[in-house]
Parts: structure tokens; C-alpha cells; sequence
């Protein structure tokens, strides 16, 4: 998997762009939120859950149907009590996508069982083709020496660096879209 704070980040990164304007830093902080949810399934691994498992660990939460859900279900109860209706689809788009995220980026990593996108329908794993982050350990004492500065080499390169790019254009580009045009 990669690293808890790089969902967050990559997240927060894509909410520069689809984050309604609107409670702008508790939608920020939800979706960070929902984009390291499924990581909770980790906690299986102290049950005994076997990982390949429907609730294995990238089983299920890691599934587009459970990001699809989550991420509706969360724009709907926001939307019913402190976002504006009318930025309802925009804010569901940026939840189920930092939800999507977590999974995405977990099938770019070099180790672990694979995800399985197409839960609970199948429990298929899949990676993709490229897969350049090195996947890092459930727990914290798998980051800490060698192993944890590639695993933070990795995901500065290919996650942090291209997050902050993708935010630092969205903040750069946000004043130009809001200043009115002459006419």
C-alpha cells in the first residue's frame, strides 16, 4: 500500500481543484479522511482475516463499489447539514474520487496482495501495468531505516511531487477562473 499521509495528500491535491468553495477546509479534511478509510480493513490482519479475503486487506474497502457508496453516502449527509445543496454533485465528485484514490494508488505498488476493484462482486485482485511505488508495511516499524527512505523517496516522487503540482496549478489558476471578464 502506499503510505497513510500520501492518500491524504493526494487527496487534499485533487480537492484544490473539485472542492466546492464553500466550507472549502472541512471538505478538504473529509475527503483526506476518506481517502485512507480503506486502510481500515488493515486491522484484519490482527483477526486472523485472511488477506485474500472479501474483507481481507485490499479487499472490499479498496472496491469502486464501496468508494461509489462512501463517497455518495458522505456528500449526502454534508450536503444535509453544512455544504449548500447546490455544490452537492461537485463535492460527491471530489469524495468518491479521493475515495477511488486509495485504491489506485495501492495498485501501483511493487508488493501485497493485489485489489480487488470488483468486490463484492468478484474478488479478482488486480495491479496495474506500471507499478512504480514501493509498497509500504502495515505498521511503523517497517519505515524506519533503509527500507522506509525508499518507500519515502518512492512516494515523493511519484505521489508528493505530482500533488503538489496538481494543487500548486489549482491554487495558482483559482483567482484567473473567478475574476470577471470585460464585456
Amino acid at each position: 500500500m502506499a503510505s497513510i499521509p500520501s492518500h491524504a495528500v493526494f487527496a487534499l491535491a485533487l480537492g484544490t481543484w473539485l472542492s466546492p468553495a464553500m466550507s472549502r477546509r472541512r471538505i478538504l479534511l473529509l475527503g483526506a479522511a476518506l481517502a485512507v478509510l480503506p486502510d481500515l480493513d488493515s486491522v484484519g490482519y490482527w483477526l486472523g482475516i485472511p488477506s485474500r479475503a472479501l474483507l481481507g486487506h485490499r479487499g472490499l474497502t479498496h472496491s469502486i463499489a464501496f468508494a461509489v457508496g462512501i463517497g455518495l453516502f458522505a456528500a449526502l449527509a454534508a450536503a444535509r447539514s453544512w455544504v449548500p445543496r447546490e455544490t452537492w454533485p461537485r463535492l460527491a465528485l471530489f469524495l468518491v474520487l479521493a475515495m477511488l484514490s486509495h485504491g489506485m494508488l495501492d495498485a501501483m505498488t511493487n508488493g501485497g496482495p493485489g485489489i480487488a476493484f470488483f468486490s463484492p462482486f468478484s474478488n479478482a485482485r488486480y495491479f496495474f501495468p506500471f507499478r512504480p511505488l514501493a509498497v509500504s508495511p502495515i505498521g511503523v516499524e517497517g519505515i524506519l531505516g533503509e527500507r522506509g527512505l525508499r518507500i519515502l523517496a518512492s512516494e515523493a516522487r511519484w505521489i508528493l511531487l505530482p500533488s503538489a503540482v496538481l494543487a500548486g496549478t489549482a491554487l495558482w489558476l483559482r483567482p484567473r477562473w473567478s475574476k470577471p471578464t470585460a464585456g
